[in-house]
């Protein structure tokens, strides 16, 4: 194994981090270090705790432009710890890479941000705009209570935001392949189809709603919303749950429920899929209730300014060629897209990220630091004093 001497700054803020097993919603304190360490060159701090979700706005400056950095420290569960090779709050390097339940989702990000931003502020550079970072401990929960809430309250107070990076994991292959400028809107569904209850002796007795809903289902899962567009892939649809009986095995169930989920391009819009859907339930006679989930609008950050500015970054670093992407699920840039026109994702490797032994390259973690000081110096324009 090796030694944790003689590391970078950003390692050592990982480790740190990453030691702190902050599942969802809890933050065991990462904000706070951060915000020590932002107060410390001039922010502006402001802890914005709603129920049980930590968040933090650390802001630097008062003028335009605003550039923001996003992200959580939430991490989702770790699972059996034995399933791992090492524990998952260890933050073990081993071999150049470091182990940990949130090392590349997401805190690997959020240690690139805050020594780029040190680094930065630091230097003999004149800073044209200001410098924000928003975290919160709510993005792999119901992201109900975190940057939703903080949005919610900069927007009130009028704070704007000119541009935005969260720090997602988006890189595929290498790290700094794939910039991430827009995602696809999520719209999920719960499908209640009733019939009646009975013993499965006497079929003429009862009504199976699992046996009506066959076809209807067949033809659910075929339907072809749409080609996407030219900055989106297709909308799809899976079908995520299906509960139906008492557990006894000479029960028809007298209701059956179906749990289902779309990833939708703005190809098709929200009321095309439901009176889709609501058609195809009539066409097969079914009795039902249905709820609706409307959880993520689409957004596109369109090629200018900002994903110019990150492209270049990245090749002045790693020497990649960035490509524009909006495949994958949701984050919480679904939310800053409300009130900041441009809005980008940007961040390590996503290959281990929710898996057991989720790791990160610790080469990789320097670079990204690196990039994310270059694009703070493009987009506010600094020069030498």
């Amino acid at each position: 194994m090796n030694t944790i001497k003689q590391q970078s700054k950003t390692i050592d803020l990982l480790v740190d981090l990453v030691k702190r097993p902050s599942v969802t919603p809890e933050d065991h304190g990462c904000q706070q270090l951060i915000a020590t360490r932002l107060q410390a060159l001039g922010f502006n701090i402001e802890h914005m705790r709603c129920n049980d979700v930590d968040n933090l706005w650390a802001r630097l400056g008062t003028e335009q432009p605003l550039f923001v950095f996003a992200g959580h420290t939430d991490v989702v569960p770790t699972g059996d710890h034995d399933e791992w090779s090492t524990h998952p709050f260890s933050a073990e390097i081993r071999d150049g890479m470091l182990y940990g339940r949130g090392a590349a989702d997401m805190k690997s990000g959020v240690a690139a941000m805050v020594t780029a931003i040190e680094r930065f502020v630091q230097s003999d550079k004149i800073i044209h705009g200001s410098i924000a970072l928003l975290l919160t401990s709510d993005e792999e929960g119901p992201a109900i209570n975190g940057t939703r809430k903080v949005v919610e309250a900069l927007d009130a107070r009028n704070e704007t935001m000119d541009y935005c990076v969260v720090g997602e994991p988006t890189s595929k292959d290498t790290l700094g392949d794939t910039i991430k400028n827009g995602r696809r809107g999520s719209l999920s569904a719960k499908l209640v189809v009733r019939g009646r209850q009975g013993h499965v002796a006497y079929p003429h007795l009862a009504d199976n709603p699992t046996h009506r809903s066959f076809k209807f289902l067949d033809e659910l899962v075929a339907i072809n919303w749409d080609q996407g567009d030219e900055n989106f892939p297709p909308t799809t649809l899976q079908i995520s749950n299906i509960n139906a009986g008492t557990g006894a095995g000479n029960v028809i169930p007298g209701t059956l429920t179906i749990d289902f989920n779309l990833r939708y391009s703005p190809a098709t819009t929200i009321t095309q899929i439901q009176n889709q859907i609501d058609a195809l339930i009539k066409k097969h006679a079914l009795d039902t209730t249905i709820d609706w989930h409307d959880s993520a609008h689409p957004f596109l950050t369109p090629t200018g300014s900002l994903t110019n500015a990150m492209r270049s970054a990245v090749a002045s670093v790693v020497s990649a060629e960035a490509k524009l992407d909006t495949g994958g699920g949701t984050s919480d840039g679904r939310f800053i897209a409300k009130t900041c026109k441009q809005v980008i994702e940007f961040g390590p490797l996503n290959a281990t990220i929710h898996q057991t032994d989720e790791r990160i390259s610790c080469e990789d973690i320097d670079s990204l630091s690196l990039i994310y000081e270059k694009l703070l110096e493009k987009i506010l324009g600094t020069q030498e004093n």
